[in-house]
């Protein structure tokens, strides 16, 4: 039971932190979209501060996980596709990936409790650096494109944020992003 109320109150945080905003948010409304009482919260969470770090936690290990999957061996092309079709799924979904990817963005401004920034900026870095590597494995095999291994990493992720970003404001009215039209900045194919 105990859990399942984390839970319930964690993807309820992420729901209204993605529309409200960090700021503007307070332990009240997340109890509302939770369907519990605030003191049921207060049990798990001592602060809004404490369940915006948990969902840092949580969003930190996933991007560990993730960094440490991309610095396996395999196919680079192949790779970059699967982590695309994967972030594209979680995000026709509507399964709270997006809003969650959206906790996450704001994590780097809030910087709420102090150093929450800095973290999320060392495992952005690991999971960056993972991605950079791996561009440059793939051109080395000829299956990407020549660029800047960097800023191409930087341009792929600036352009999943944006398409998150899309996603959450306009739900109904956007169009699916295309995995292969993505891919293309990599593979420069067809223009």
């Amino acid at each position: 039971m105990r859990s399942a109320t984390r839970a319930t109150v964690e993807t309820a945080a992420v729901r209204v932190f993605a529309h409200r905003g960090f700021a503007a948010t307070n332990m009240r409304q997340i109890a509302v979209e939770a369907g519990i009482s605030t003191g049921s919260i207060y049990r798990h969470y001592a602060s809004k501060e404490e369940l915006f770090d948990e969902l840092i936690d949580q969003a930190s290990r996933g991007l560990e996980a993730v960094a440490v999957q991309l610095s396996t061996e395999g196919d680079p092309l192949s790779m970059i596709r699967s982590f695309t079709e994967v972030y594209v799924a979680d995000l026709a979904a509507n399964n709270g990936a997006a809003e969650f990817y959206m906790v996450i963005n704001q994590g780097f401004s809030t910087d709420t409790p102090e150093g929450t920034a800095a973290r999320l900026a060392a495992t952005q870095g690991t999971l960056w650096r993972a991605f950079a590597l791996l561009i440059g494995r793939g051109q080395a095999a000829g299956q990407i494109t020549a660029g800047d291994p960097t800023r191409m990493t930087s341009h792929y992720f600036a352009m999943l944020a944006g398409i998150t970003t899309m996603h959450v404001a306009l739900r109904e009215g956007f169009a699916e992003p295309d995995v292969e039209l993505i891919l293309r900045m990599f593979t420069g194919g067809p223009r």
